[in-house]
C-alpha cells in the first residue's frame, strides 16, 4: 500500500526539514517546498493527500494559498500552520478551506496525531462510508433508506446536499462552497437557503441529541458533517 502524500509548504528551511523528517517516520511520503506558487504547482496532477500550509510565506500568505488551491478543485485535507491566535485569523484559516488549525510554537506529537486524524478523514469516499447512523445512501437508485428498507422522502436538492455532507464529512464547508456544489457555480442563491434546508435535513432525518452523526454549525463560516 503506498504511503499517504504530504506537501509541506513552509520557508523556514529547519522546520520543513525536521517536520519532513518525523512524518517519513511515521509513515508518510512527504514533499517540501517553499512557496505559495511551488505548492500551487504541486498540487497539480497527482495531487497530495494532504497539504500542510503555513500562513506566512514569501510570495503569498496562506489564506489566499488555501483559497487558491480550492479554487483549482484540490480536494485533499489542509492543514494551516500560523502563529496567529486570534479568533478572526482562525475564521479566516477555515473560510479560507482549511480543515484544521495549528497554531505555533506546536507539540510535534500533537501535530502528528492532527496529521493522522486527516488524513484518515480524507481517504476516497467508498460505497461503505456512505452509510452513517442508521441510514444508508444508494448513489445508483438516487435514495437514502432507513437500515429497514424504508425510503426517506428527500427532494433532489436535499439529496444532493446530503450526499455532498457525506462524502466530505469532518470537512468545515462553507455556505458558499456549499451553494457551488450542490446548487451549481453561477447560480444566485441566497446563502440562508443552505440553512433552511439543513434544518429540512435534520427533520427528515429524525435527528436528535442522540444520533450518530450531526449537522454542526461553525461559526463565521458554515457547516460541517460529522460521525459519532
Amino acid at each position: 500500500m503506498s504511503r499517504p502524500r504530504i506537501l509541506i509548504v513552509e520557508d523556514d528551511d529547519n522546520l520543513a526539514l525536521v517536520l519532513a523528517d518525523n512524518l517519513d517516520e511515521s509513515g508518510y511520503d512527504p514533499q517540501r517546498v517553499a512557496t505559495s506558487a511551488a505548492a500551487r504547482d504541486a498540487v497539480q496532477g497527482d495531487a497530495p493527500d494532504l497539504v500542510i500550509l503555513d500562513v506566512m510565506l514569501p510570495d503569498d500568505d496562506g489564506y489566499t494559498t488555501c483559497e487558491a488551491l480550492r479554487g483549482a478543485g484540490y480536494r485533499g485535507m489542509v492543514l494551516m500552520l500560523t502563529a496567529r491566535t486570534l479568533e478572526e485569523d482562525i475564521v479566516r484559516g477555515f473560510a479560507a478551506g482549511a480543515d484544521d488549525y495549528v497554531t505555533k510554537p506546536y507539540r510535534l506529537a500533537v501535530l502528528l496525531a492532527r496529521v493522522a486524524a486527516l488524513v484518515r478523514r480524507g481517504q476516497p469516499a467508498m460505497e461503505a462510508d456512505l452509510r452513517f447512523d442508521r441510514f444508508v445512501i444508494d448513489e445508483g437508485a438516487h435514495e437514502v433508506r432507513e437500515a429497514n428498507g424504508a425510503a426517506v422522502d428527500l427532494t433532489r436538492t436535499a439529496y444532493d446536499l446530503l450526499v455532498y455532507f457525506v462524502k466530505n464529512a469532518g470537512r468545515a464547508l462553507t455556505r458558499d462552497e456549499i451553494l457551488d456544489a450542490v446548487w451549481g457555480e453561477g447560480v444566485h442563491v441566497d446563502t440562508r437557503t443552505v440553512d433552511n434546508f439543513v434544518s429540512t435535513l435534520k427533520k427528515k432525518l429524525h435527528w436528535s441529541a442522540h444520533s450518530a452523526f450531526r449537522i454542526r454549525t461553525i461559526r463565521g463560516v458554515g457547516y460541517r458533517f460529522e460521525r459519532r
